[in-house]
């Protein structure tokens, strides 16, 4: 009998975990837009069924991400929020970080340090002490200083045309 050496591992391939009503998907490797319907794909195996759902997402092995992460995690935020639950995300990557900050979502997926900190609600940040930065409000952004505004030339009529003004 020959030995068929198996396919690469889906990063994703993992089936996600159940306990009580918190489930939880474990991502690994490279998310990109090749690898993110496998995501996408995996979130939502997890929130089959009814009721309230919790999902982790522990993305601690991830080594690479872009922006294709984006849309399957706001998908199941807002499907796990409708159900009156929740999706938090484990990661320690300043590169995740980053992602979401440039998405908008940083403040929705807060890092917890691992499974168990996430299904407490312990953020990173709230553990060391230090929140992770802000993105800047557009009403916070330094200001080029603009020139007075230069009075529009005054002309007269041109022959033909009524004034609006009456005589």
């Amino acid at each position: 009998m020959r030995h068929r050496p198996s396919d690469p591992p889906d990063p994703c391939r993992v089936p996600p975990d159940l306990f009580d009503e918190c489930r939880m998907v474990r991502a690994r490797g490279e998310l990109d837009p090749t690898t993110a319907a496998a995501l996408a794909h995996a979130l939502e195996e997890a929130r089959t069924g009814y009721g309230r759902v919790f999902l982790i997402v522990d993305l601690s092995e991830v080594t690479l991400t872009d922006a294709s992460l984006l849309r399957p995690l706001c998908a199941a935020w807002d499907d796990c929020r409708a159900r009156q639950g929740w999706v938090r995300i484990v990661h320690s990557s300043t590169a995740i970080d980053l992602v979401l900050l440039g998405g908008g979502v940083l403040t929705r997926f807060p890092a917890h340090a691992s499974a168990q900190d996430a299904w407490r609600g312990t953020t990173t940040a709230s553990r060391t002490g230090h929140a992770p930065p802000a993105p800047p409000r557009p009403d916070h952004l330094p200001r080029a200083p603009h020139p007075p505004p230069t009075p529009a030339p005054t002309r007269p009529p041109s022959p033909g045309v009524r004034s609006c003004r009456r005589s």
